[in-house]
């Protein structure tokens, strides 16, 4: 580790516990970086703390040591279910990465417990765990702690725990606001003692931050810790001094391939992608598996549940591999000896990038970074170093590139898992890209969707809402009927079959597309001559009278105004009235029935040619 000095952990204006020092001795930190000399004396002299830090520069032990030191001076030594610290943190990898440091240190103070409490395991398990075992140290992710707050019915009353909190740390507190955890946060902060020490530390400043600040810290030190640089304009720049940040420029169908022979070129050595979406890290995490020999592969995301807390567990212990990611990874996670940070897919936001580039140099090392940018995106790199304070150089094109498309697109033909993949990823991808933050630069109607298509190896092009009416002829469809491929997973592809034939023998038609280039009035119109129709027809079976009796009824009704207008005498009327042809037909029964209806309907024609005279 280089020497970040900011001086010796002897030259603290306050005296560390020798168990800390022998445990600092142990693990290699001889000296401290700033923002461990900034906070560590104002937190142990009961001072609230929001600090702000350019990521990977050693803030966990900025507050892991004052934790133990305000736990070791309190007057009345903590009881197995009584919690004296809390740390909240927006992952779990983050917070398994903190549980490891604090365990390291009090395996030396044997009177403290700590509890891991995050998602992807039994929160029944956490439970007993905690009712066993109990906890003084608490480090969770906020959705798993509010739950156990909830668990009294279960045998925990957490609530009374905490009652005993001397400090409560919110490691990368803008994250938190950022993942939403707002309301979380607000639960949680509900149930702790008002007096109590609180840390707020974060790579960055927002005002949603700001708010936490007024709301949760009393009379708070501010403390934000600049890299230190060469130059003047260095001393902004919210990304490690030791980090070469660098760009290249790849129309979409090349990208890939520059991945691909990147990695190829840089076996031995550790790297972190990112990708924009889980679907394009499940999609091309595979292909890389496939494609990069003789290099452990491994893929996280969100969606993952159990999984990921062994891969992360994993890819750490590693010396070289690929860690093909999503931005969970992006925020305060420490792998050891990260060599490059490749940004396959700019992120979401501008705050994002510069977490992304801090998986490497940290704590004084050196690190490289790269992103791919397509030709029209290339004012983000002065975007960046303008809003971010992260400057930019551009990298030689990578030599020998191969094209390896046609390999991936082989394996969509050989799996139709593969397949899946390729188009969820680019329907992902297209999605993502529309809701990117920086919308003046990237803007879904610049891409060159035949282009793109290309370089996610497809097969054919997806339905979806923003190709519909587009004719891409640049794009050349695979002649292969991609209905006939099937899954390598024998009992996926014997579920499809069966699926397939139960649609085949209920013979489904395909439901008729909903017009949504016709305006809604005109819609809406059509909705109403439908039901309209629909009532007439319902009304017309419903009707007990024939249509040959309604055809007698007009005939008298008119009969009926011949008459008052002196056109007919009585006697013919009489004598047209009863010899219809009808009338030669009727059973008895039926002559009764047709003859009631049509005198109480001849009294009402009557009764209304009277009004019309007299009206």
């Amino acid at each position: 580790m280089a020497n970040t000095a900011d001086g010796t952990w002897d030259s603290l204006p306050v005296k560390l516990n020798e168990k800390i020092l022998e445990t600092l001795d142990e693990l290699k930190f001889t000296h401290m970086t700033p923002v461990q000399s900034a906070c560590i004396p104002l937190f142990m002299s009961n001072k609230d703390v929001a600090a702000e830090a350019v990521t990977g520069s050693g803030k966990t032990l900025a507050f892991v040591i004052p934790i133990i030191e305000l736990l070791l001076k309190r007057e009345e030594k903590l009881k197995k279910m009584q919690v004296g610290a809390l740390v909240v943190t927006p992952t779990r990898e983050l917070a398994l990465q903190i549980s490891e440091v604090m365990e390291q240190f009090i395996q030396k103070f044997p009177q403290f417990t700590q509890i891991l409490l995050i998602g992807g395991s039994n929160p029944i398990e956490d439970v007993e765990k905690f009712k066993d075992q109990g906890a003084n140290i608490v480090i969770a992710t906020p959705g798993r702690l509010e739950d156990m707050f909830r668990r009294k019915s279960d045998g925990l009353d957490l609530a009374s725990s905490v009652k005993s909190l001397d400090v409560l740390v919110l490691d990368e507190a803008d994250r938190l606001l950022d993942m939403g955890f707002e309301a979380s946060l607000n639960t949680i902060l509900s149930y702790l003692p008002k007096q109590r020490r609180t840390g707020l530390f974060s790579a960055t400043q927002t005002q949603e931050l700001e708010k936490l600040v007024r709301a949760g810290l009393r009379n708070p030190v501010r403390i934000t810790v600049k890299e230190k640089g060469l130059a003047a304009a260095a001393a902004t720049q919210k990304t490690p001094s030791r980090l070469s940040n660098y760009y290249t420029i790849c129309r979409s169908e090349d990208k890939f391939n520059n991945l691909v022979a990147f990695l190829r070129q840089h076996k031995h050595e550790k790297h972190l992608v990112f990708f924009s979406t889980c679907a394009c890290v499940e999609y091309y995490g595979r292909a890389l598996e496939v494609l990069v020999k003789k290099v452990t592969v491994h893929c996280i995301h969100g969606k993952m549940k159990n999984k990921r807390n062994s891969i992360f567990a994993d890819f750490r212990t590693l010396k070289s591999g690929i860690l093909v990611c999503t931005d969970v990874m992006a925020r305060g996670i420490d792998i050891p000896d990260v060599n490059w940070v490749l940004q396959y897919d700019p992120p979401s936001s501008a705050s994002a990038f510069v977490h992304r580039c801090g998986r490497t140099a940290r704590i004084g090392n050196y690190g490289n970074a790269l992103v791919f940018l397509l030709p029209m995106e290339e004012s983000y790199v002065n975007f960046l170093s303008i809003n971010q304070k992260c400057p930019l150089q551009k990298m030689n094109p990578i030599s020998d590139v191969v094209d390896v498309l046609p390999k991936v697109k082989a394996m969509a033909v050989a799996d139709r898992a593969m397949f899946d993949r390729g188009m969820r990823a680019f329907v992902s991808y297209v999605q993502a890209y529309a809701k990117h933050e920086c919308s003046l630069i990237f803007r879904v109607k610049d891409l060159d969707f035949a282009s793109l298509a290309r370089g996610f190896a497809l097969l054919r092009l997806p339905k979806m809402p923003e190709l519909r009416g587009k004719t891409f002829p640049d794009f050349t469809e695979m002649t292969v009927d991609t209905d006939t491929i099937r899954y390598k997973d024998k009992n996926r592809e014997k579920q499809r079959q069966k699926m397939l034939a139960e649609q085949k023998d209920k013979m489904i038609l395909p439901k008729k597309n909903f017009q949504k280039n016709k305006a809604w009035s005109k819609q809406k119109t059509k909705k109403e001559r439908r039901k309209k129709k629909d009532a007439k027809r319902k009304h017309d079976e419903g009707s007990d009278v024939e249509d040959e009796d309604m055809k007698e009824l007009l005939n008298d009704t008119r009969l009926l105004k011949k008459l008052k207008k002196g056109q007919i005498s009585e006697e013919d009327f009489e004598t047209q009235l009863t010899s219809g042809p009808k009338s030669k037909h009727k059973t008895a029964a039926s002559r009764t029935t047709v003859t009631g209806t049509l005198s109480f309907l001849r009294a009402s024609a009557i009764c209304r040619l009277n009004k019309e005279e007299t009206g």
